[in-house]
């Protein structure tokens, strides 16, 4: 190859490099990636492994397995389900669902879980048992289509609804625990609940706090304590600390007060309006060293570093839950 030959093909190298590396990379799209996912179909096989809970059947001369556990599948499709109508209890956690019709057939239905699919809705044919619902984690935008008679308790948290539209009072009268938090509510408007005694919902940044309208428990503070007493911390997941970081913008005093929040039980936390603080001060209690120990472990599972400024924020929005 002569030098006047390598030139040129060096050079028109260079320019189909500069050319791709001019060309940006685009997000996928919901259409795009629902186009690229691959067919899963809920089988014999999966339904074999996931069974148990061998009960009687509804007239009493037969038996059916009433539990189907079907997570972390891959699952695209549950057609197969319409022929299981015995079922009572369904957990299809972490698949890929976007889909839900086939559990119109489950008429026994009383325990619903789909936590963690691509769901961008929660709608479902009427099912007259269900007490439980579970729809935390999805893309679901609206509250529309929730008509079971006899739910008790629905979770729709970590999704994009903005706007409660839906909920029948006339036919949920038996919703007693509605959960939001993680949504882009802006307002509670549609939500008239005859039976409602338990709400969560997204609140500032920096908090989210339960709105109840059941008697909190007595709680008091001894003069002499100057530590409460260790109580039972709620758990908190993978996802939530990953959703918690996300909404905070990694901030850590806002972060902070979210974490104590998710740890603390709701009765807990409201009896403690007014009486503790980060550390004991005049009239108020440090809160408890578990709580304190876990928040800590957390934080440094978030932040490598903190300067003192955010050590000062911490205290200032872990503080902001108790006033």
């Amino acid at each position: 190859m002569s030098d006047e030959e390598f030139d040129d093909d060096y050079s028109a190298n260079e320019r189909e490099k500069q050319g791709d590396e001019g060309e940006e990379e685009k997000e996928p799209t919901e259409e795009e990636e629902e186009e690229s996912l691959s067919p899963h179909l809920l089988t014999e096989e999966i339904m074999k492994e996931g069974l148990s809970l061998l009960c009687k059947t509804g007239n009493g001369l037969a038996h059916a397995y009433v539990k189907l556990e079907a997570k972390e599948k891959d699952l695209t499709d549950i057609s197969l389900l319409q022929n299981y109508i015995h079922l009572r209890y369904v957990d299809l956690s972490e698949n890929q669902l976007r889909d839900l019709s086939p559990l119109g057939s489950l008429i026994h239905l009383l325990w619903l879980k789909v936590d963690g699919n691509r769901l961008i809705s929660a709608r479902l044919p009427e099912l007259p048992y269900l007490q439980i619902a579970s729809f935390a984690h999805n893309r679901i935008k609206d509250t529309e289509g929730i008509t079971h008679p006899r739910l008790g308790s629905l979770n729709l948290k970590g999704n994009e609804i903005q706007v409660i539209s839906g909920l029948d009072p006339g036919k949920l009268t038996n919703l007693h625990t509605v959960e939001l938090r993680g949504n882009k509510l802006e307002t509670t408007t549609g939500l008239h609940l005859p039976k409602l005694k338990n709400l969560y919902l997204g609140l500032p940044v920096w908090c989210e706090r339960s709105l109840t309208r059941y008697q909190a428990t007595e709680f008091s503070l001894q003069a002499a304590m100057v530590t409460v007493n260790d109580i039972t911390l709620l758990r908190i997941t993978k996802r939530d600390k990953e959703w918690m970081l996300s909404a905070c913008q990694q901030t850590p005093g806002p972060y902070a007060a979210m974490l104590c929040y998710a740890m603390i039980p709701d009765y807990v936390l409201l009896a403690w309006s007014g009486k503790v603080s980060y550390h004991s001060g005049r009239d108020k209690a440090a809160l408890p060293r578990n709580l304190l120990q876990r928040l800590w472990e957390h934080m440094k599972e978030s932040f490598l570093e903190m300067s003192l400024e955010d050590f000062r924020s911490i205290h200032i929005h872990v503080n902001r839950l108790f006033q």
